[in-house]
């Protein structure tokens, strides 16, 4: 069974930055695409970024374009979510999530079949 642990999250001032990362493990960390969602209270949970099999692909919403990265270490069977320039619209925890599908672009909860735990991320204005 394909286990996710969430971790990296806390407490940041508006402005700062956090990396999260998920560790992975029980299957071949190699054969799934991989996510990061995130949920708000009394949101749904939304797509934040998503990256291919090998990590040189990745596809990502757009209120987080260009402040947030996303990759992967297919060696120590890690991904990771690097949150730069955070404001309080990013408060939420943060999911990450595996898909057999072998693509990107996976954009809804729907498409990822196994999931972590959450970690929670607190940004203050």
């Amino acid at each position: 069974q394909l286990q996710l642990v969430e971790s990296g999250g806390g407490l940041v001032q508006a402005g700062g930055s956090l990396r999260l990362s998920c560790a992975v493990s029980g299957r071949p960390f190699d054969r799934y695409a991989m996510g990061w969602f995130r949920q708000a209270p009394g949101n749904e949970r939304e797509f934040v970024a998503d990256i291919n099999l090998v990590g040189d692909d990745a596809n990502y919403a757009d209120d987080v374009k260009g402040r947030f990265t996303i990759s992967r270490d297919n060696n120590k069977n890690t991904l990771s979510l690097q949150m730069n320039n955070l404001t309080s619209e990013d408060t939420a925890v943060y999911y990450c999530a595996a898909s057999n599908l072998q693509s990107i672009g996976l954009t809804s909860p729907i498409y990822f079949g196994w999931w972590g735990q959450g970690t929670q991320v607190v940004v203050s204005s």
